[in-house]
């Protein structure tokens, strides 16, 4: 296996490397594949499609605002006051290395199974692969 270096010090082939730790959270990640696909969303439509309450919502965005993925607008609607969340250009360009990389994993498993380096009943043994 080959090493390069990275920002962290060497890192090997494997695409796990180019997951993005914060992603790593389901909710983070629920919320910015909500995101992905509209330039900006209300915090409560976020919350249900999500399917957390607010103040886990609120957690999870401050994480990925303080990384610079995440914009958040505060406004109003008559006298309501509203939050929208959007995604900035790097928030998008993250998600999707780590979609890729999700892929990579997917596909490489795959392949393993299909050349028989892998056996598909390994999978369903109860204990983790590294």
């Amino acid at each position: 296996m080959t090493a390069e270096a990275g920002p962290a010090g060497p890192r090997g082939s494997h695409p796990r490397h180019a997951l993005v730790p914060l992603l790593n959270s389901p909710v983070r990640l629920s919320v910015v594949a909500a995101l992905a696909p509209v330039d900006r969303a209300e915090f409560a439509v976020v919350r249900d499609l999500v399917e957390v309450p607010d103040s886990a919502l609120s957690k999870q965005t401050a994480a990925l605002e303080a990384a610079g993925w995440v914009a958040v607008a505060k406004g109003r609607a008559g006298r309501r006051p509203l939050t929208w969340l959007a995604l900035t250009a790097e928030g998008r360009a993250v998600y999707q290395r780590h979609l890729a990389a999700l892929r990579a994993i997917a596909a490489g498993c795959e392949e393993a199974q299909l050349s028989g380096f892998v056996s598909p009943s390994c999978h369903h043994d109860g204990h983790e692969h590294t």
